[in-house]
């Protein structure tokens, strides 16, 4: 009986911790824009390829210029 005095508070202290942090990431903008990143993520090796193809192109025009 002894040991809840100690765990509730220690309970309480920990979900205000929480509450405290997940309203910090909220305020932040942390969950802002979900969707971005995810559909970056699916299309990544698009885009690189696209600015390896734009790289290559400036690197030939180059060459045929010279």
């Amino acid at each position: 009986m002894e040991s809840i005095y100690l765990i509730i508070p220690v309970a309480l202290i920990l979900t205000f911790i929480g509450i405290a942090i997940y309203l910090w990431a909220v305020n932040s903008g942390q969950y802002d824009d979900l969707e971005r990143h995810a559909s970056q993520t699916l299309f990544e090796d698009h885009l690189d390829r696209s600015d390896t193809d734009k790289t290559d192109q400036t690197d030939n025009s180059k060459a045929d210029n010279d």
